[in-house]
């Protein structure tokens, strides 16, 4: 098979000839590769071939006019490296971006800096390729009004590592599966990570801080998530891993901390005759460690440490059969029992009741006051002397003695 041809353009040739990056890459052959030097290229480029764009160490800038993308790829074997991209348009409903790449397979993204555009990169039928050490963030709107710094859809097989996202709006995976979204670092968005109608995915060692929610698993199955860090997921809607609809997922040492709500549930698994593994997590000081709503029944909770939450284990939705999950060997901060034979292991079951006299439950404001004095001595009395019954939210028949290392 003949090899590609490989082209070398300096930017003094470029300017000889009059020639924009445009045109320049309409007469590159398939395969050429372009080492674009220091300087400002207009941006607003279409890309219809296998080629390769090389900023070399971001000295060259491809500048958008404020319209529409700054780089459309249309084609498979595009790879763009080492530029700095900036000034797309604003318009939501053209999903205008920094890179778009559009039913493609074996494309790559690397050492690239987006700024001041709407979406950062959006991948449609986009297949096998690489999205990895991009930095990215979106235009200086409200978040609601950003665009995503990073968009999968209809989108399989990819590799999306090592990339950071910061003052983005989320980064979502729809209808795509087989996807390894490793080693990324998220701050200051919505959805650090928003899963819909999505497959088997790979979700590893991802590190977000300060966005409204964590990791979003919705509609979905088989997915495995291990090692990732997400903290102060705050306010009314903050969480940190959160399950709605979905079945068959892995969740193993995740460190979930200073979230409003640490693990949410909601009807999840989906599917009645499966279940979810959650195991060996650390979920710590949250207001709330897990919260469940809805019917959600058969996960299996094992090995994890819940310390420093103010409510443990939350249940909002009333004869959901809530102690149909599985809970076995975890570490639980408010154990009161015994380990005689040194074991590691309680000799007594843990247990724990939800009272429905909390004052905090009925009047969700009260929680500002959770830590206080007063609310903590109404706690103890409800406890000492219930005005009803107690609901049992779960037993843990061998409750860790110590929590080990976090």
């Amino acid at each position: 098979m003949k090899r590609l041809s490989m082209i070398f353009l300096s930017l003094f040739s470029i300017l000889a000839a009059n020639n924009p990056l445009q045109e320049a890459i309409d007469k590159a052959p398939s395969g050429a590769r372009l080492d674009l030097p220091a300087g400002v290229y207009k941006g607003n480029i279409v890309i219809n071939k296998p080629i390769i764009l090389d900023g070399k160490n971001q000295k060259a800038i491809i500048e958008g006019d404020g319209n529409g993308t700054v780089i459309r790829i249309n084609s498979s074997f595009v790879t763009v490296t080492n530029v700095i991209i900036r000034h797309s348009g604003a318009e939501h409903e053209r999903v205008d971006a920094g890179i778009a790449i559009k039913k493609s397979q074996h494309c790559t993204v690397t050492h690239t800096r987006i700024e001041d555009c709407l979406f950062g990169i959006d991948l449609q039928q986009v297949d096998e390729s690489n999205i990895s050490d991009n930095w990215i963030s979106s235009k200086p709107f409200e978040l609601g009004l950003r665009g995503d710094g990073v968009r999968l859809w209809y989108s399989n097989d990819n590799w999306l590592t090592h990339n950071t996202l910061i003052r983005s709006r989320d980064f979502v995976v729809w209808y795509s599966h087989g996807n390894h979204i490793d080693h990324n670092y998220g701050e200051w968005g919505r959805y650090s990570l928003h899963f819909m109608y999505t497959g088997k995915n790979y979700v590893n060692y991802n590190v977000y801080k300060h966005n409204t929610v964590g990791i979003f698993f919705m509609y979905s199955r088989d997915t495995i998530a291990i090692g990732n860090v997400i903290e102060n997921s705050m306010g009314t809607t903050g969480l940190g891993i959160g399950l709605k609809d979905a079945t068959n997922f892995t969740l193993r040492d995740n460190k979930i901390l200073y979230c409003a709500r640490g693990l949410f549930i909601d009807r999840s698994p989906f599917q009645p005759d499966e279940t979810n593994r959650i195991t060996h997590n650390a979920i710590l000081y949250n207001s709330e460690g897990v919260h469940f709503h809805s019917l959600s029944l058969h996960n299996i909770l094992k090995g994890n440490i819940l310390k420093g939450n103010m409510e443990t284990v939350v249940n909002d939705s009333y004869n959901t059969k809530v102690t149909e999950n599985s809970w076995d060997g975890n570490y639980w901060e408010s154990y009161e029992g015994f380990d005689k034979n040194h074991d590691g292991v309680g000799d007594t079951p843990y247990s724990l009741h939800s009272y429905a006299d909390k004052v905090w439950m009925l009047n969700p404001n009260v929680k500002f006051f959770y830590g206080s004095p007063i609310i903590s001595i109404l706690n103890f009395l409800a406890k000492l002397a219930p005005l009803s019954e107690p609901v049992r939210l779960l037993t843990d028949n061998h409750p860790k003695m110590m929590e080990g290392k976090i």
